[in-house]
């Protein structure tokens, strides 16, 4: 079982990747998420591999990091779910919203990613619900929400005009969603979503 390939960048575009291992390239699907990070072709990468394995064919699934890994393959045990859609998924949003929608049970944001129905958004809040918050608990201290981000999170809303206590219950919310670490745009983002009543 592939569990990770390193080698030449050789080619990509949006949905795939070819990786060149010492002269054989291996074809690898990809999320939008790691696409988009991905260096130019001709340089250097390494991808975390889910290798899946059906009657007639062995797919490979490629990530840059295993949080991305570690949800594609709970999305893939949901009944109805395969690897093609799993892969749909993660490529219409983001973990930490996915994370965010399935812990609050938030069908309505799951049925807007292209592909997923009302029974499939409720089967994956049903069967994930608890997996998720096991995986994001599950994750180094290092990686929980760093203060730095919130306090400059918090001066830039009360720049903005809103009230301290207010900003600070508003980015405490985001964090507490996402339930790990978070960058400063996607705290400023969703905490002006939550008090702009959007």
């Amino acid at each position: 079982m592939i569990a990770s390939l390193t080698g030449v960048l050789s080619y990509k575009t949006i949905d795939k990747v070819v990786v060149d291992v010492h002269g054989i390239g291996c074809n690898v699907a990809v999320p939008l998420g790691t696409f988009y990070k991905l260096p130019d072709a001709g340089s250097q990468v390494k991808l975390i591999i889910h290798t899946h394995i059906a009657q007639d064919s062995v797919r490979l699934f490629g990530f840059l990091d295993h949080r991305e890994k570690d949800i594609f393959q709970l999305l893939i045990s949901v009944s109805g779910i395969g690897p093609r859609l799993a892969l749909n998924i993660l490529s219409g949003i983001s973990p930490e919203e996915l994370s965010g929608a399935i812990s609050d049970g938030d069908t309505g944001r799951l049925v807007g990613i292209p592909g997923v129905g009302r029974k499939t958004a409720e089967r994956m809040i049903f069967e994930l619900r608890d997996k998720i918050v096991q995986l994001i608990s599950s994750e180094t201290s290092s990686e929980s929400p760093a203060g730095l981000e919130r306090e400059e999170a918090l001066s830039a809303l009360v720049n903005l005009g809103y009230k301290n206590n207010i900003a600070k219950d508003a980015i405490d919310k985001v964090i507490k969603k996402a339930g790990r670490k978070v960058t400063l745009e996607f705290l400023l983002t969703e905490s002006l979503k939550i008090l702009s009543g959007k």
